[in-house]
C-alpha cells in the first residue's frame, strides 16, 4: 500500500491503482482534455517523475516522495 497525503487528509492505495482516482479521492482535480495521455494536460509530478493521470498507476511506497499539481506539495 501506498500513503498518499494532500492538505493533511491521508489515505492508503493500491500500488498499480489508477493514479486519477487516488489524486481525486485527495481533493486534487487535474484537468482532462483527451483522457488517453495524448495531450498531457492531466500531468502530475510523482516522487519527481512526471505522469499523466489519466493512465498513471499509482508508485510503489519506496519510490514515491511527493505529488504535485500546480506546485502543490502531497506527500
Amino acid at each position: 500500500m501506498t500513503v498518499l497525503t494532500y492538505n493533511g487528509k491521508k489515505k492508503n492505495f493500491k500500488a498499480g491503482s489508477p493514479l486519477k482516482k487516488a489524486a481525486a479521492a485527495l481533493g486534487v482535480k487535474p484537468k482532462y482534455s483527451c483522457k488517453k495521455g495524448d495531450c498531457a494536460s492531466c500531468t502530475l509530478n510523482v516522487g519527481g517523475t512526471r505522469i499523466k493521470a489519466c493512465i498513471g498507476k499509482v508508485p510503489p511506497e519506496p519510490r514515491l516522495k511527493s505529488l504535485q499539481e500546480k506546485g502543490l506539495a502531497i506527500g
